[in-house]
């Protein structure tokens, strides 16, 4: 197939068989995959292209930048639509790349220690076991204007709940709390990360996540980058805790001291200060969050109208309605066209927009249901700026 421009895509014109990912039956949009109507604020009119987010850092997206603890690459979403809700792994965003000094030569295993003796599980052990995960989200908690919001990415996973994980190696039900590290050790100095990949969860928390082990990602074998040949995957929970090259899991007591990477990511993932303790963290679950991935503009008639399309992700309940503003000055108002998609992914949602006047407006969301959290949402973390001229 030949390689298409973002523009294309825009466009539309990757329809294809080959190109429908899994799970799209679960991203409603309500209306806007129907058919034009006289309905529609758009029919009729002939879309001129996109008005750039004003006031962001520009960088290079979809590409990879730097290596090992400073390796990055920033998701472009601003071609997702739901023909193209899922993000291919090689777009798939990266915080951290795979260290050069990552064992390739002898077989992978994971160190097991809890039950009545020390463990080992091979990769064969568990893709022997592998089963469909569904599609999940994974943001990264540094995810900022800054960087276009792009540490941010939906893929189709496979693997071994964390669960059956713990039933193989005869680790006991009761009592402990897991700790799940990864190979972390690197070639070159980090200039702003600190080495030690390893989370600490409760059981309950686990359990309620349906955390599992990684083997495939968009049915395909993890690359080293993603965390080959395991790695964790908390549904729900920030980037930080989906730890990769996952070599340990062990029971430890419920007074162990918080990890480095815990300690580093504290502030991110909304914690009170720094806990010394495990015990004393939050769970580092994502609350809702909804941001505008373009503005489109279109000439409509005699009209320039302007269609913002955005995802809304992220909560452990389903958000009915949410609504949008366009400066401190202006009302809420609900958003045109929004349904919720159904698991952990985002929903995509668009709103038909006439500027009163030309100027800078602020492009800023919000979940209606109060009883909802929403702490970055509500601060105004993911809102945007554009310009009209």
């Amino acid at each position: 197939m030949a390689k298409l421009t973002r523009r294309e895509l825009l466009r539309g014109s990757l329809i294809a068989g080959g190109t429908l990912l899994t799970g799209l039956d679960r991203l409603a949009w309500g209306q806007a995959t129907t058919k034009p109507s006289a309905k529609d604020p758009f029919f009729g009119g002939k879309r001129l292209g996109n008005v750039e987010f004003s006031g962001e850092i520009p960088i290079e997206m979809d590409t990879k930048i730097g290596e090992e603890l400073d390796g990055r690459l920033y998701t472009d979403l601003s071609v997702l639509t739901p023909e193209r809700a899922t993000i291919a792994t090689k777009d798939f965003y990266l915080r951290t790349c795979a260290s050069k000094l990552l064992p390739e030569q002898k077989p992978w295993t994971i160190r097991v220690n809890g039950g009545s003796e020390p463990r080992v599980i091979t990769v064969p052990q568990l893709t022997a076991l592998e089963k469909p995960m569904g599609v999940h989200l994974m943001e990264c908690a540094g995810n900022t204007r800054e960087f276009h919001f792009g540490l941010m990415s939906a893929a189709t996973w496979a693997g071994v709940p964390i669960g059956d994980v713990l039933t193989m190696a005869k680790i006991d039900s009761q009592g402990g709390r897991i700790l799940v590290s990864g190979f972390d050790e690197y070639e070159a100095q980090s200039t702003g990360s600190i080495p030690g990949a390893s989370w600490i969860f409760t059981r309950e928390e686990l359990q309620k996540s349906h955390a599992f082990l990684a083997t495939k990602m968009n049915e395909e074998p993890l690359t080293k980058d993603h965390g080959a040949p395991i790695r964790l995957v908390i549904p729900g929970w920030y980037g930080c805790t989906c730890i990769k090259w996952v070599n340990e899991i062990r029971v430890v007591n419920d007074d162990v001291a918080a990890t480095s990477q815990m300690q580093e990511y504290a502030a991110r993932t909304h914690q009170q200060g720094v806990p010394a303790l495990a015990k004393d963290f939050r769970a580092a679950v994502i609350d809702h969050a909804a941001t505008p991935i373009r503005v489109e503009r279109w000439a409509v008639g005699s009209l320039t109208k302007y269609k913002v399309v955005g995802i809304l992700w992220g909560g452990s309940q389903p958000a009915r309605k949410i609504e949008i503003r366009f400066n401190p000055e202006e009302e809420y108002v609900p958003v045109d066209n929004f349904s919720p998609a159904h698991g952990d992914s985002w929903s995509f949602w668009s709103h038909a927009w006439l500027p009163r006047k030309p100027g800078t407006y602020l492009i800023r969301l919000r979940v209606k249901e109060p009883a909802i959290p929403a702490k970055r949402l509500d601060a105004g973390f993911y809102m945007r700026t554009v310009e009209i001229e």
